[in-house]
């Protein structure tokens, strides 16, 4: 068997940048990852890309059964409910947050391996979420998925020849004697050697397994890639190889991701625009730098924090770290209003009966809080009252002083924090 080290041409060892290499993504982190691989910098952001995938209050309600003979509903699971982005053309957005806040969940939905309860997928104008699965037929030539676990999503039975070529015979791209030549022409690009095509799974490494899961991502030449932890079940060194390996995929052929991971230094390497779920809901989304070094939401804040600090650990000093206090609460019956303020210190009143909309509140940046601001200066009063129509302690006192904008994308105009008035780029 290939050892992984010589399977791919971009299997560099990491370790120190290279001399003048750029590095600027990963200054401050203690992990060493992909950027320093030469020619691997952080993907940019392309401001003007048209969506290829547009999200609006996308739900996923599981229902809960009771036990016994007469098996009824008594409550759901909500894994998902009610959330809004867009991923660019050949661009990537991030998706983080904790274990069971409903990433994985949200994948499966784009993908359309499960059915939403309710919201929108617009997808080159056609909605995935209204689609029967025969509709959803032709499309699934363009929206692919690279599952999280490389060893339980390649079936041991068959051979990767099989596995990878199995999507060619399904929607007849090729004929059947031109199956065989494409499956070897994959594996090369994946950088695996094309003559393995007859092994078994087992036969493979960890890293190995993922990148078969590539190239049978890849066999139909998506436009949409669902990465869900494509990296987190694989050792360091092999993650750099898999992410440079989609970097360089992303830019042959175009391919936008949804990149789901747990890895906040990872995700900020690969995606230009990341969004941070929390109990089903997004609760901030913006570019990189924006998320990174000027988070306004207390939970955003919270994650970055857990992040190790290289600059002030080889000065003798630590970040502080924010300790949220509690449990995440139950999907089956989530907090009212806020769904975060049960674990936030600045959490008032108004959280509990208001919940707050995700606002625009920068060219690229969105935030669901209340009380949205910088750490350490976070406002004593909600920022939220004029529009929603309701006072400091939540409750109603009339119609809203200023227009709410919502939806998918980024609009011209947005809500500045400070003025707490409308106000765009040409202001």
């Amino acid at each position: 068997m290939t050892d992984e080290s010589n399977a791919s041409p971009d299997s560099a060892p990491v370790g120190e940048p290279h001399a003048g290499e750029e590095h600027d993504a990963y200054e401050g982190h203690a992990r060493a990852l992909p950027s320093d691989v030469e020619g691997h910098v952080a993907s940019r952001l392309d401001p003007d890309a048209p969506a290829v995938l547009s999200v609006e209050d996308l739900k996923m309600y599981f229902p809960l059964k009771s036990s016994g003979l007469v098996r009824r509903t008594i409550g759901h699971v909500q894994a998902v409910d009610g959330i809004s982005f867009q991923v660019p053309k050949g661009g990537s957005l991030g998706l983080v947050g904790e274990s069971g806040c409903g990433k994985s969940t949200t994948g499966r939905l784009i993908t359309r391996l499960y059915k939403p309860t309710g919201g929108s997928m617009q997808f080159e104008g056609h909605d995935l979420a209204k689609l029967s699965n025969r509709e959803m037929k032709p499309l699934r030539k363009d929206v692919q998925m690279i599952f999280q676990d490389p060893y339980t999503s390649l079936n041991p039975r068959h051979t990767v020849g099989t596995i990878v070529g199995a999507p060619l015979a399904v929607h007849h791209v090729v004929p059947k004697k031109q199956i065989l030549p494409r499956v070897q022409e994959l594996l090369e690009v994946v950088g695996l050697n094309p003559e393995h095509y007859n092994r078994y799974p087992n036969e493979f490494s960890g890293g190995q397994r993922q990148r078969i899961g590539i190239a049978r991502a890849l066999t139909l030449n998506p436009k949409l890639l669902v990465a869900d932890e494509p990296v987190s079940a694989l050792d360091v060194s092999i993650q750099a190889q898999v992410i440079n390996l989609l970097q360089d995929l992303q830019k042959e052929f175009d391919i936008a991701f949804l990149f789901i991971a747990h890895d906040l230094a990872i995700v900020r390497h690969f995606c230009p625009e990341v969004a941070v779920m929390y109990l089903g809901k997004i609760v901030e989304i913006a570019d990189r730098e924006t998320i990174y070094s000027h988070s306004h939401h207390p939970y955003t804040q919270a994650l970055l924090s857990a992040v190790p600090d290289v600059k002030q650990a080889a000065v003798g000093g630590r970040r502080e770290r924010i300790r949220l206090e509690g449990d995440v609460p139950s999907p089956i019956n989530p907090p009212s209003g806020c769904r975060f303020r049960t674990r936030c210190e600045y959490a008032q009143e108004i959280c509990a009966k208001v919940e707050p909309p995700l606002l625009q509140i920068g060219t690229r940046h969105k935030v669901a809080c209340h009380f949205a601001g910088e750490l350490g200066a976070h406002p004593a009063a909600p920022v939220t009252t004029g529009l929603l129509g309701v006072d400091d302690q939540g409750s109603p006192t009339g119609s809203p002083t200023t227009p709410l904008i919502t939806g998918p994308g980024y609009e011209n105009e947005w809500y500045d924090l400070k003025s707490k008035q409308l106000t765009s780029t040409s202001a």
